[in-house]
């Protein structure tokens, strides 16, 4: 399949008045604290760095989540407001939250979420691996394992050669073949990690 967008993609920095330095912190709209502090602390096992008044609306709580590398997720809460269900799908709204979980845990992870009466969903998308739950207010919360090894700052030029990789070999997304012909073809060892066969997902 050849890309119809004519949007170059590479891991160049785009000719822009200024350039991000990274992702300081997503915040959410949250139910109560009880349910929030269940899911992400007691389940997920992010640490809770600080807590204080929502400073737009003091009426609210701000809790904020270290979600393992120093980037924090931060959820508005309230007393007043119990846990829904289901996703709310529409334009601007959040699809998903993704948090980077090691491979070796893999197995873990599914058991604790089973264990807290969690539904989830394995999928293999190709670059990475996926368990995919929700969390008290149905935000679908994706939680990911790379299946290749990539050094932290190679990984835009990684999956960008994959990209190269995957139109020449006009397949749909990029799998693994992709992502082994980046590595090599970058100077990088291959080093595979080692999760459970699953589907690519509905859709593909």
């Amino acid at each position: 399949m050849s890309d119809e967008n004519p949007a170059a993609v590479t891991p160049e920095l785009p000719d822009a008045p200024f350039h991000t330095s990274g992702t300081d912190h997503i915040t959410v709209w949250g139910s109560n604290q009880e349910d929030t502090l269940a899911f992400y602390r007691d389940l997920l096992g992010m640490p809770l760095v600080l807590r204080q008044p929502n400073l737009d609306d003091p009426s609210q709580t701000h809790l904020f989540f270290d979600t393992g590398d120093g980037r924090i997720l931060t959820v508005f809460v309230s007393d007043e407001r119990a846990s829904a269900r289901g996703q709310r799908v529409s334009t601007g709204a959040v699809h998903h939250l993704c948090f980077s979980v090691e491979p070796d845990e893999y197995e873990d992870i599914m058991a604790a979420l089973k264990e807290a009466g969690k539904g989830y969903n394995v999928f293999d998308r190709g670059i990475f691996h996926s368990i995919y739950t929700q969390d008290n207010n149905g935000l679908v919360v994706e939680l990911s394992a790379d299946k290749y090894e990539i050094p932290a700052d190679r990984k835009g030029e990684v999956l960008a050669t994959a990209q190269r990789l995957r139109e020449e070999d006009d397949a749909d997304f990029a799998q693994d073949r992709h992502m082994e012909g980046a590595l090599e073809e970058l100077g990088l060892p291959v080093n595979k990690h080692d999760l459970p066969d699953a589907d690519a997902g509905v859709g593909v």
